[in-house]
């Protein structure tokens, strides 16, 4: 299933990923910062909603409470509640 969310607070407006029970592949970002945005892609690409929670929640960027990182894993979260819901 596509999932599409909305950032809240970072330069990246759009989080596009796809989500197969718990497992997320396709990771795209819209806007922000391209070079370290494609890395985080592939860098969680085929991960666990858990293992991606675990390892980019709480990053924040600068003096923003959020960062890019972050905001995927609330998104990734998000859409495997819905999904179970």
């Amino acid at each position: 299933m596509q999932y599409i969310y909305f950032t809240k607070g970072t330069c990246s407006s759009q989080i596009t990923f796809d989500i197969e029970g718990d497992v997320v592949t396709n990771v795209r970002f819209k806007g922000g910062c391209n070079g370290n945005l494609q890395g985080i892609s592939k860098l969680v690409e085929g991960k666990t909603v858990d293992e991606i929670e675990a390892t980019l929640k709480g990053i924040r960027c600068g003096f923003k409470s959020t960062s890019c990182p972050d905001q995927l894993a609330t998104a990734v979260r998000e859409a495997k509640n819905k999904a179970n819901a």
